[in-house]
């Protein structure tokens, strides 16, 4: 889909794009190829997809031998969509509030997701897709920047964590705002993030981690005290930290222990 077709769709069914959505609809053919062959889509695969637009990914997808499932949150998209022949379930909601909707049955997650929800929505596919083995993601430069950041530096903090819990994250190309339209102030890049050992990531884990860096100031045994100050000072023992560590110091792998210490304990 190139940006003389997604003009002619958006002019033709008056889709005026949507601020308050992150509207930027993916208008390069090469790039929605590159996504597809890094997804890791097999066939006979159950595929998620979370914002779908005017169906740039969608469309090609549809044509595979998988199962489609997408989520849109504009009304007026999802009337588009499925007017269009595809072979593909059409759910209109906020992806935020879905619920039961057989999460634990995808194979594959992609998503090209607006920077405001960039968080929210990782947190939620990751802690929902439980036999999920892989997720691609275009995400906006700021974003990619705290996803990939490591422990002692100021972008480190709960997303990197938590998607580092889930698996290994790998940057795979840049796109350039031409490639979108409207145009975006930002750089995009699309990610994927592949499954480690079988692990899974529940909503427990992430409120920890959450919670770790509520006042990044803060020591870790401050912002954990409503877990028990005893608790979690023996498990920060245990783990040979000191009493004064903060939350950006630690690695996901110690956040890992520190959890299965002081929930179990």
């Amino acid at each position: 889909m190139n940006r003389e077709e997604v003009l002619s769709i958006l002019n033709e069914n008056r889709l005026l794009p949507e601020s308050r959505f992150g509207q930027n609809f993916l208008c390069d053919d090469n790039i929605i190829g590159e996504i597809i062959a890094c997804s890791g889509i097999k066939t006979g695969d159950k595929v998620l997809e979370i914002g779908p637009g005017i169906g740039a990914l969608t469309r090609p997808l549809s044509e595979m031998d998988i199962d489609l499932t997408v989520v849109e949150i504009d009304k007026r998209i999802v009337s588009y969509l499925s007017s269009l022949d595809l072979d593909a379930e059409i759910v209109s909601s906020d992806y935020l509030k879905l619920k039961d909707y057989q999460e634990d049955s995808f194979d594959i997650a992609v998503s090209n997701i607006p920077y405001y929800v960039t968080t929210p929505i990782i947190k939620k596919l990751i802690e929902d897709l439980s036999s999920c083995r892989k997720m691609t993601f275009m995400v906006e430069d700021d974003a990619l920047q705290r996803i990939m950041a490591e422990p002692k530096t100021k972008q480190y903090g709960p997303l990197a964590v938590i998607m580092n819990a889930f698996g290994n994250i790998r940057k795979e190309f840049t796109v350039p705002g031409n490639c979108f339209y409207p145009v975006p102030n930002t750089l995009s890049s699309v990610i994927t993030l592949e499954r480690c050992d079988g692990r899974t990531v529940n909503s427990g884990f992430s409120d920890f981690v959450t919670l770790s860096f509520n006042q990044r100031r803060k020591k870790l045994l401050n912002n954990l005290s409503s877990y028990g100050k005893d608790k979690v000072l023996e498990a920060i023992s245990k783990n040979g930290l000191s009493a004064d560590c903060r939350a950006e110091e630690l690695s996901f792998d110690i956040f890992l222990q520190l959890y299965n210490d002081i929930i179990n304990s």
